[in-house]
């Protein structure tokens, strides 16, 4: 069986807010990294009438990779109504876009309708790029609605209002990421949950594995042993840590995780405060040993 020839989603959400602000707070695409957490950067390069040209950059992948790529759209606020697509497609035949506006009691349904294929020689396949791209818009939507729906009550610099009820996000929820090592988790980011300070997640090490060595140059660690145990390398000297037991991992110092124990080890971590881009955030000192260079 082949497959689907035009990959299509259709997703909304509702914003306690007045159409308005939703229009003006969505449409202006140099500010589009405060709103999205999954873009770096969005540069303006061409102004023609009502369409603009920009190039966005996301933030990098859990390989590293950088995916960035030039876009148009053209705004129709009399209609509500936003027409767009990918002038560099990228792994995309093509993307096009339309956002739709739509009073509805006293906020804003904005609608996002996505159709595209795949490229033959892409990563991934359009059956599996669309279930990549609706899992994605509902994080999006989801911050997006967080902070349009702030700044309605309070205007740009006011006061936070009360924090609305508070998503929980599974393990199974996000990838396992192996490049250094151990089966890593980041759980609440700003990806997931549009966490501003810091982020957490959990490691889970097998007898013999290690997560390699590197240091942050912007956070501090907090490593918290769940189960098992394991032995960690700070600046050369190695401490063991053991289940129930945390150990602080300051700013700058290089460390290195080791399960030379029988048992797998399970734990918890938190950085903060964030780096300015996410690649900025670890500078390795060890190859995975077995990979690739």
């Amino acid at each position: 069986m082949s497959a689907p020839t035009i990959g299509h989603v259709d997703n909304s959400v509702l914003i306690e807010a007045p159409i308005d602000v939703v229009w003006d707070a969505t449409n202006d695409v140099e500010k589009w990294p405060e709103l999205f957490t999954e873009y770096a950067s969005a540069e303006i390069l061409e102004r023609s009438g009502d369409t603009v040209r920009f190039r966005l950059a996301m933030h990098p992948d859990e390989n590293g990779k950088v995916w960035s790529w030039v876009s148009e759209r053209t705004p129709d606020k009399a209609a509500r109504r936003v027409v767009a697509r990918r002038v560099e497609p990228g792994p995309f035949e093509f993307m096009n876009i339309e956002w739709l506006y739509e009073t509805e009691g006293k906020g804003t349904r904005m609608r996002w309708i996505q159709d595209f294929r795949m490229r033959p020689d892409a990563p991934i396949d359009t059956a599996a790029m669309t279930d990549r791209i609706n899992a994605n818009t509902a994080v999006q939507m989801d911050v997006i609605k967080d902070k349009v729906e702030r700044l309605a009550l309070h205007g740009i610099g006011g006061p936070s209002r009360p924090q609305r009820a508070v998503k929980t996000v599974s393990i199974e929820d996000v990838p396992s990421n192996r490049r250094r090592g151990g089966d890593i988790r980041v759980i609440l980011s700003p990806a997931t949950v549009g966490s501003t300070a810091g982020f957490m997640g959990t490691l889970r090490l097998a007898p013999a594995e290690v997560v390699t060595e590197h240091w942050h140059p912007y956070s501090e660690e907090f490593l918290f042993c769940v189960s098992g145990g394991i032995t960690v390398r700070l600046d050369g000297r190695e401490l063991p840590l053991r289940a129930n037991e945390g150990v602080h991992i300051p700013l700058g110092v290089k460390h290195r995780l080791m399960n030379d124990g029988p048992e797998p080890a399970f734990l918890v971590f938190a950085l903060g405060p964030l780096a300015p881009r996410p690649e900025l955030g670890h500078v390795d000192t060890e190859v995975l040993p077995g990979s690739a260079p």
